[in-house]
């Protein structure tokens, strides 16, 4: 990722979901990106990967919005490109479960409108890790590793686990299914974790991110957050530098985001440069998750060993609101969540507060309590 070129980050003011500004944004990008010679060639098989985590309508700003995704597959056919959108949302990784989710999410409706294919293929491949070396093989998607071109559809959205997700931790969905909570399992330290997401963005390497940052979410994201307004479009080559200019707009330190700072010490971006109409607008603060507070201990590894392991934030169940599904249990890397009496139970001896949990909840029913967190929920949940 060399070049001056390649750290570029188009920001455009978009104040509303108009399917018709979005898509002559997206192509403004596109040719702003390819002034260097073409993303793609022509005839290329091209996935898109957006970031539909559970089936929920776009309004709820948990996926990115499918308006983006329709210009995306314009501006591909427009350079003679072949669209398939592909994704592997939380949960179990089935044709059944995929259908739902992109029937929800509006990627059906806007597949037909313009004429992408949705994939169904269930299959995965093992390829060879790039990177760090965090893991010698990825486990990912066939038409991920099949396709002649990723490009990344992504939301800003903040995330309890490790901060912020935008376009490098979207790319998580190309591991299949039930195979990411087992990588929450194999690096519960977010260090850890961090430098995995890398690795897995360097093996995917996307051609071109964009960020649907015209509703955001904030708080306890990437999904049982805020909505919150942004009014901005993101693209650019370098995925790291396209989150670092979001982070810029949403008052978030690069400090305090576990990926972000895993990229910069590899020096894998700079920058960002910024152009376009949204590049001067002012930051609109975002609030940071839960999960984020302060530790005045974390300087005294002694000490701050004990107060993390009692105090730091944790995932509680909220009973009045907790319907039993399941969904919970079943994304538990070290599977410490029973439902019993038509309620989960965390078992909180073995959790190691990744937060899966709380992401894939589609009641909202399991808040971050503990004596460091943030406490966005100012109330105490209702256990």
């Amino acid at each position: 990722m060399e070049g001056k070129n390649m750290d570029l980050v188009s920001v455009e003011k978009c104040s509303s979901y108009d399917a018709e500004k979005i898509a002559a944004i997206v192509e403004s990008q596109f040719v702003l990106f390819e002034s260097a010679g073409p993303i793609f060639r022509e005839g290329a098989s091209v996935v898109i990967k957006p970031n539909l985590l559970l089936g929920r309508k776009p309004e709820e700003a948990t996926t990115v919005h499918p308006y983006l995704v329709g210009a995306i597959i314009r501006a591909v056919k427009k350079r003679g490109g072949i669209p398939l959108i592909a994704e592997s949302p939380s949960g179990p990784y089935t044709e059944r479960i995929l259908k739902s989710v992109y029937s929800v999410t509006g990627m059906e409706g806007i597949a037909v409108k313009e004429g992408a294919r949705l994939n169904y293929d269930t299959e995965s491949i093992n390829v060879p890790a790039k990177g760090s070396g965090s893991t010698a093989v990825f486990h990912l998607l066939k038409p991920i590793v099949k396709a002649d071109a990723v490009i990344c559809a992504g939301k800003v959205k903040t995330h309890t686990q490790m901060v912020y997700t935008g376009a490098v931790k979207n790319l998580f969905g190309t591991v299949p299914g039930l195979e990411k909570p087992e990588f929450h399992s194999r690096f519960p330290e977010k260090e850890h974790f961090a430098s995995m997401i890398v690795d897995l963005c360097e093996t995917v390497h996307p051609v071109l991110s964009f960020l649907d940052g015209i509703t955001g979410m904030e708080g306890n994201g990437p999904s049982g957050g805020k909505p919150v307004g942004l009014g901005l479009l993101f693209a650019g080559k370098n995925p790291y530098a396209v989150d670092a200019a979001v982070l810029s707009k949403i008052g978030f330190s690069i400090d305090r985001v576990p990926v972000l700072r895993e990229a910069e010490k590899r020096k894998l971006w700079e920058g960002p440069e910024l152009s376009g109409s949204g590049k001067d607008e002012p930051p609109v603060p975002f609030q940071y998750p839960d999960s984020t507070g302060v530790d005045p201990t974390e300087k005294i590894p002694v000490i701050h060993n004990l107060v993390s392991a009692l105090f730091s934030p944790h995932p509680v169940i909220v009973k009045k609101i907790c319907i039993g599904c399941g969904k919970c249990s079943e994304s538990c890397p070290r599977h410490t969540i029973q439902i019993s009496g038509g309620k989960a139970v965390i078992i909180r001896s073995g959790c190691i507060k990744c937060f899966c949990c709380q992401e894939v909840c589609p009641q909202k029913a399991i808040w971050i309590s503990g004596l460091l967190a943030g406490h966005e929920n100012k109330t105490d949940p209702i256990k």
